[in-house]
């Protein structure tokens, strides 16, 4: 039996969009709790705290699109026409926090509120659109022959604008325990606070998610009912709870800094998991699956060379950064 490079490749894609979406999750749930602080000092020390490795970070939405586009290119094809203005919004937001993050700590008093307040909204744009793609990808694409068969507000649809807040939410969580962990008094307690009722409003999203999907996608409903998908749905739900559970008690208790971060990355990998479960096999749902969807075997053989020598740079240099950078951060230092 050979090698199934599409398996192969379909790992590393998810692989390294989960990379993306933990990483980069917390510096732009950074920009999007901006409006829970106001004094210009905490701000400083929220962005300080992700400046050494914020650019690093987007590393993996790189590898994870380039990874899309040459090893199963009709996937990237449909998904980029079908999704052209919420990508490009996503990019454009992405732009905006970048010029702001750099630009906030040059600029001067008068201007610095300008820069926050398009840190602020360039992480909310990025993130909300990343929200509706994986909505989108849920509902799944029309597609004929080879191409995408839907209109360009096709994406525009109530369920995937309540993944996109869904999204909105579990980033800012993921930043706020995030500085839970980098942090120190007062804005340490401050998002002990603020991190209950997001963590509440993010069990709410999920639940409404999870009811909405199978209710509104037979095939979705068929999928995690039937065996042996139900076994690997089954502890998804639990662990929810269970994780949730700790995490409230993490936050209660002022001696508990780093496990809150490690439970809310567990919460984002338990929803990222459910979504694989809906979607498997299908790269281009509800129909396409990934051989369908593949490049010929020598083309991925071809890049699988060069991506099993870049991804251990990358997750060498991405530990290296984290590890230089472990600790609190303090108000004065950092990015200048």
């Amino acid at each position: 039996m050979g090698i199934d490079l599409s398996i192969i490749w379909f790992v590393i894609i998810v692989f390294a969009t989960l990379m993306y979406i933990v990483m980069d999750g917390f510096d732009l749930g950074i920009g999007i709790l901006f409006p829970f602080i106001r004094d210009p000092h905490d701000r400083d020390v929220m962005v300080n705290s992700v400046a050494p490795v914020w650019d690093g970070n987007e590393t993996w939405l790189v590898l994870g699109g380039a990874g899309l586009f040459g090893a199963f290119p009709l996937a990237y094809a449909v998904i980029i026409d079908a999704l052209t203005i919420p990508l490009t919004a996503m990019l454009i937001g992405l732009i905006f926090r970048g010029v702001a993050f750099e630009f906030r700590f040059k600029a001067t008093e008068s201007h610095r509120p300008f820069w926050d307040i398009s840190f602020l909204c360039g992480s909310i744009l990025a993130t909300f659109s990343q929200g509706v793609a994986v909505g989108a990808v849920i509902n799944g694409f029309p597609v004929e022959g080879r191409s995408f068969a839907g209109g360009a507000l096709d994406w525009l649809t109530p369920f995937n604008l309540f993944c996109g807040l869904g999204l909105v939410i579990a980033y800012a969580l993921l930043g706020a325990s995030w500085l839970v962990m980098k942090s120190e008094n007062p804005l340490q307690d401050r998002m002990r606070v603020v991190a209950k009722p997001l963590l509440l409003a993010l069990l709410v999203t999920i639940a409404i998610i999870s009811a909405w999907t199978p209710l509104t996608h037979p095939d979705i409903a068929d999928r995690w009912f039937s065996f042996p998908n139900l076994w690997f749905l089954l502890p998804v739900p639990v662990l929810v709870v269970l994780f949730s559970l700790w995490l409230w008690r993490c936050l209660n208790n002022p001696h508990s800094h780093t496990l809150a971060f490690v439970l809310t990355l567990g919460l984002i990998f338990l929803g990222f998991s459910g979504l694989g479960i809906s979607i498997w096999p299908h790269i281009i749902p509800p129909s396409i699956t990934i051989w369908q969807a593949a490049a010929p075997p020598a083309s991925q053989g071809f890049m699988l060379v060069g991506a099993l020598l870049i991804i251990p740079v990358i997750l060498v240099y991405t530990f290296w950064s984290y590890y230089v950078f472990r600790g609190k951060v303090q108000h004065g230092e950092g990015y200048h």
